[in-house]
């Protein structure tokens, strides 16, 4: 069995504490920040790390200090339910924002349903939040609005035949199959499906094998990590000569780092995140967008990218629901989150209901388009 990593972040609190003071408010993540989503959770990590040490010296939250507790899962979905049971059990924690895949998502939530934590997720497959969990919500679009976002594009652009090539996690495994389930209601047909594993460097193999389908119109890339970015470089190696879509999942500066000048014209469904400067001054997410971008660049010395950004909402989410409860209890947090309204977030403006733990729709999406080398606003 191979050896299970882990960080443990203490905000603003002398390591190696057992026990937490009454004061304080111990809030438990699980994010990969090693492992191929490592150039994902570590902007989760360090954005929570970030907005933790703010919102402490502001006051805290209801007069009481934040301790994080952070594990880092390498990626692995096995070791994401390991340490979910560690932040119940021996951490005693209130609430847990993280998973930055589905697969450590999934894992980890019946940990904290049959604990009674608040799980925020920040992680895309709808199957976390449909159907609904007492206890547990996410900020982040899902697989299915991505399809429906793309889906979209390609019938607006005449395209109708399109052939997918995904990777072979959770996220990537549940986007292919809800991008199934509501193709025909778009009007697309798919044609074809390749796949991948998680350690593949090379899928040109694949890709040529897609080109070469009769009648293919684009092409659709679901996954996270590092395989979006290898799967455009080899597109444009073999010169596929047709539309390439990511999903949400490569709405990153590490694919754009990665995919180098292969990613030009390529397409993917994003948040308004990555292009808030673009955004009118009357748009409402504009200010919080600004504001966050401004903070994380200043501390971090790099760009903000959406699963930053998705970290920021499900860290402030539970501190908003916390302050409108007048308490960190698991049960009173956890009402008060399902009565989130009008919540403006980097993913979009957040209304959670008892049948909705997501709060966003289409709407709160954007169609994007690399151009010299930086993401514009199609739509």
């Amino acid at each position: 069995m191979k050896p299970i990593r882990a960080l443990v972040c203490a905000v603003l609190m002398a390591p190696g504490l057992a026990t937490a003071a009454r004061s304080e408010i111990l809030i438990g993540s699980v994010l990969s920040t090693t492992g191929p989503a490592s150039f994902l959770g570590e902007p989760e990590k360090q954005t929570l790390e970030v907005y933790a040490k703010r919102i402490n010296d502001a006051g805290g939250v209801n007069g009481e200090k934040i301790r994080l507790i952070i594990y880092d899962d390498g990626s692995d979905a096995s070791n994401s339910r390991t340490f979910a049971t560690r932040l119940v059990e021996q951490d005693q924690v209130v609430a847990v924002v993280g998973g930055t895949g589905t697969g450590n998502s999934l894992a980890m939530i019946p940990v904290f349903e049959e604990a009674g934590i608040p799980f925020v997720s920040l992680s895309g497959g709808v199957d976390i939040i449909d159907p609904v969990r007492k206890w547990v919500f996410k900020p982040p679009h899902t697989d299915r609005m991505a399809c429906a976002k793309i889906f979209t594009d390609l019938k607006q652009r005449g395209l109708t035949n399109a052939a997918f090539i995904a990777g072979q996690g959770g996220y990537a495994k549940s986007m292919v199959t809800q991008c199934r389930s509501v193709a025909g209601q778009y009007g697309i047909k798919i044609l074809a499906e390749e796949s991948y594993g998680p350690r593949d460097s090379d899928m040109t193999a694949q890709l040529t094998r897609i080109k070469a389908l009769p009648g293919l119109k684009a092409v659709i890339n679901a996954d996270i990590g590092q395989g979006p970015a290898i799967v455009t470089r080899n597109a444009a190696q073999i010169n596929l000569g047709m539309p390439l879509y990511q999903s949400h999942g490569a709405a990153t500066q590490g694919y754009l780092e990665l995919a180098g000048p292969a990613a030009e014209g390529v397409r993917l469904p994003g948040p308004s995140l990555l292009v808030a400067e673009q955004l009118p001054d009357s748009d409402p997410q504009k200010k919080v967008l600004l504001d966050y971008t401004a903070v994380i660049e200043k501390a971090t010395g790099k760009p903000v990218g959406t699963f930053g950004g998705y970290a920021h909402d499900g860290l402030l989410l539970l501190v908003d629901a916390m302050k409108r409860a007048g308490s960190a209890d698991p049960a009173k947090v956890r009402d008060q989150l399902e009565k989130t309204k009008g919540y403006v977030a980097t993913v979009g403006i957040i209304t959670m209901s008892p049948t909705d733990h997501l709060g966003i729709d289409l709407s709160a999406f954007r169609m994007l388009e690399v151009k010299r080398g930086k993401w514009a606003v199609v739509d």
